[in-house]
C-alpha cells in the first residue's frame, strides 16, 4: 500500500486508486471567477428558456449520441479516475446515454401545459423553469448522476451549473465538452472547479434558484439549510443502507447472484447496493456459505483488466474508512466471515467481506458501509425482517427475493423506502422514479418526475370577458 500523494491547496488532482499516480491537477476558481459563471449563467437563461422544450431537446439529444460515440474515451477517465471495473463504466456510459436519449425524446411530451377543468373560461398549469440551478454531484457514478439531473432540467429551460466531486475533475471537464459539443450556448451549462466548503457561497448568490445534491446525509443536512435560508428548492439524493430481503430458497442460485451483483456493483460504492442481507433462518447460513464462496473467488487486479472483478475504491480515504468501520464492528462483537482488511498491494484495495452477527449499537449496524463489505441478519419470519430492514435511519432502496409474488409484493409494501426491487437487484432506468425518504433524501429524479422538481407550476386562469368580476381572496 502507497500514501495517496500530496497536492497543492490551490489545485484539484485527479488520481488513479489503482496506483495512487496524479493524472492531472487543475487550479481551482476563486469566487470572483464563480461569481462570472453564474452571471454568465443566468445571462444565457435568458435565452434558453425563451427556446422550445423541442429545440433545447435536440441539444439534450445530440449529447446522448455524442456521447456513445465517445463512449471508449468516458469510460477509461471514469476508471482511471475513481477506479471502477472497465465493463462497468462502459455500462455507466451507455445508461447515462440512454438517460439524455430518453429526455430528448420524451421530455417535451412531460412539460405540456395541464388543463384544469373549471365552469367559465379556462385554467392550466404551465410548467416553465426556474433559472439558474447548481448540481452538487459525487464521484461513484461520475456521469449518471450529472445526466439525470442535467437532461432532464436543460430540456425544462433552465441553465446549469456543476459543482462535481473533487477527484473527478477529468470526468467533469469531459460532461462540460460534451453539452457544448452537443450545442449547448455558452453558459447554459458550466462546470466549476471549487472545493466542497465554497458550495455555501454559490448557493447565497440570489441569481442561483435551486440546488440538487447527491452524497452524504450530512452534506445533505448542510446543502438544504443553506438552500432554506436562500429559499431554494432543493432535491436531495442521500446515503443508503438497502435492506436484501430473503424469504425462501427457491431459485437459490439466482438469489446468490442478485445479492452479489447488488452488493459489488460498483464495489458497493454504491447508495442502492445490497447493504443489509436478511435472510429467514431456513435458508441463512446455507446462504452465508454461499455468500462466502462466491466473495472468495473475485480477483483483484487492474480495473481496466476485464478479467479483473475486484476492483481500489474510489480513494485510500475510502479503504481506510471501510477498514475502520468493520474492526470496530468486529471489535464490538461481530463475527468476521471473510475478509475485512486491507489487500497488500498498491492501490485503495479492500478484501471483499461478510459480518454477521451485527447488533445494535455497533457501527455496521447503524452507519452505511460504502465498499466491497456486506451484512447479513438472521431472521425468523416476514415481521421480523420488515422490522429489521426499517429500523435504520435510511430509506432509499430495498430488494425483496421470493418466488410468491404475493408474499413479496405485500412485504414491499411495508418497507419505510421509496423504492423497493421485487426478484431483482435495485437499478436504474430513465423512465423510472429514483429518490428515498427519512435521511436518504427527497424529492426524485428520473421519469417525468424528475423533469419538473425544478420547474414553476405556474397556474394561468383565463376568464371571457363577459364574464362577471368575483370576490378576490387569496
Amino acid at each position: 500500500m502507497t500514501a495517496t500523494p500530496s497536492v497543492t491547496r490551490t489545485s484539484i488532482a485527479s488520481i488513479n486508486p489503482y496506483n495512487n499516480e496524479v493524472l492531472r491537477e487543475f487550479p481551482t476558481m476563486i469566487d470572483e471567477e464563480v461569481e462570472r459563471a453564474v452571471a454568465a449563467a443566468h445571462e444565457a437563461f435568458r435565452g434558453w428558456r425563451d427556446l422550445t422544450p423541442d429545440e433545447r431537446a435536440i441539444v439534450v439529444r445530440r449529447a446522448g449520441e455524442l456521447m456513445l460515440e465517445r463512449r471508449d474515451e468516458f469510460a477509461r477517465t471514469v476508471t482511471c479516475e475513481m477506479g471502477k471495473l472497465i465493463g462497468e463504466s462502459q455500462g455507466e456510459v451507455d445508461l447515462s446515454a440512454d438517460i439524455l436519449r430518453y429526455y430528448g425524446e420524451v421530455g417535451p411530451a412531460l412539460l405540456v401545459d395541464q388543463p384544469i377543468p373549471v365552469e367559465d373560461g379556462a385554467a392550466v398549469v404551465a410548467n416553465r423553469p426556474l433559472g439558474v440551478l447548481l448540481g452538487v454531484m459525487p464521484w461513484n457514478y461520475p456521469l449518471y448522476q450529472v445526466v439525470r439531473f442535467a437532461g432532464p432540467n436543460l430540456v425544462a429551460g433552465n441553465t446549469i451549473l456543476l459543482k462535481h466531486a473533487s477527484n473527478c475533475p477529468q470526468s467533469a471537464l469531459a460532461l462540460e465538452r460534451l453539452f457544448r459539443d452537443a450545442g449547448a450556448p455558452e453558459g447554459v451549462y458550466t462546470n466549476l472547479f471549487v472545493r466542497g466548503s465554497r458550495v455555501g457561497r454559490i448557493i447565497d448568490n440570489p441569481l442561483v434558484q435551486g440546488v440538487s445534491l447527491t452524497g452524504s446525509d450530512r452534506a445533505g443536512a448542510s446543502v438544504a439549510e443553506k438552500a432554506g435560508r436562500n429559499i431554494d428548492k432543493t432535491v436531495l439524493e442521500l446515503g443508503g443502507s438497502d435492506p436484501f430481503i430473503v424469504l425462501d430458497g427457491e431459485d437459490f442460485d439466482r438469489t446468490i447472484d442478485a445479492a452479489a451483483v447488488g452488493r459489488l456493483s460498483n464495489m458497493g460504492q454504491s447508495c442502492v447496493s445490497a447493504k443489509r442481507m436478511i435472510v429467514v433462518s431456513d435458508i441463512y447460513y446455507d446462504f452465508v456459505d454461499r455468500l462466502r464462496h462466491r466473495f472468495a473467488a473475485l480477483t483483484p487486479g487492474d480495473p481496466m483488466d476485464p478479467a479483473t472483478t475486484l476492483g481500489p475504491l474510489s480513494s485510500e480515504q475510502a479503504a481506510e474508512n471501510l477498514v475502520s468501520q468493520i474492526q470496530d464492528t468486529v471489535a464490538q462483537g461481530a463475527t468476521l466471515v471473510l475478509g475485512g482488511k486491507r489487500i497488500d498491494r498498491p492501490g485503495a484495495f479492500v478484501e471483499a467481506t461478510i459480518l454477521t452477527d451485527v447488533r445494535p449499537g455497533m457501527r455496521a449496524y447503524h452507519e452505511e458501509l460504502f465498499g466491497p463489505a456486506a451484512v447479513v441478519y438472521q431472521v425468523a419470519d416476514e415481521d421480523e425482517a420488515v422490522a429489521l430492514a426499517n429500523d435504520n435511519p435510511y430509506g432509499l432502496g430495498g430488494v425483496v427475493m421470493c418466488r410468491d409474488l404475493v408474499r413479496a409484493r405485500r412485504v414491499a409494501e411495508r418497507l419505510d423506502t421509496g423504492m423497493v426491487w421485487i426478484n431483482h437487484p435495485t437499478s436504474s432506468s430513465p423512465e423510472l422514479p429514483f429518490g428515498g425518504i427519512k435521511c436518504s433524501g427527497y424529492g426524485r429524479e428520473l421519469g417525468d418526475l424528475g423533469i419538473q422538481e425544478f420547474v414553476n407550476k405556474k397556474l394561468i386562469r383565463t376568464f371571457p370577458t363577459t364574464s362577471a368580476i368575483g370576490f378576490a381572496q387569496g
